[in-house]
């Protein structure tokens, strides 16, 4: 095989959990291919890279294989080599509430600040 469509290859190496949900991040603009819009239906082979945001972090795929059916994770890896940079760091706000063990329920005080820090 020498092309699929961008969706299907989505989903088949796993990046989307269903290829409904691969078509409708390329309608909705999420993926490239060598850098241009993608629509589902566009050709994807060996060389293509693929860009895809919108589901966390950006991913940078490189296409090494061509699939069109789904196989498992540790198969779906050898597919693609993937070229995405590192997540960036997570800094937080405010310093994690810390109690001790044994100290009984949180008072409403407590409370309060453990909502405000969830939000």
């Amino acid at each position: 095989m020498e092309s699929t469509r961008a969706d299907k290859w989505l989903w088949a190496v796993r990046v989307f959990p269903t290829r409904t949900a691969a078509t409708n991040g390329c309608q909705a603009g999420h993926v490239s291919v060598n850098d241009a819009a993608a629509k589902p239906s566009t050709s994807v082979k060996v060389g293509d890279r693929i860009t895809v945001t919108g589901r966390g972090p950006v991913r940078v795929l490189e296409v090494v294989r061509v699939i069109d059916k789904r196989v498992g994770a540790a198969i779906a890896v050898d597919c693609y080599f993937d070229h995405s940079p590192p997540a960036p760091p997570r800094e937080y706000d405010a310093p994690f509430l810390v109690r001790d063990r044994g100290t009984g329920r949180p008072t409403k005080r407590d409370r309060r600040q453990i909502d405000r820090f969830r939000r």
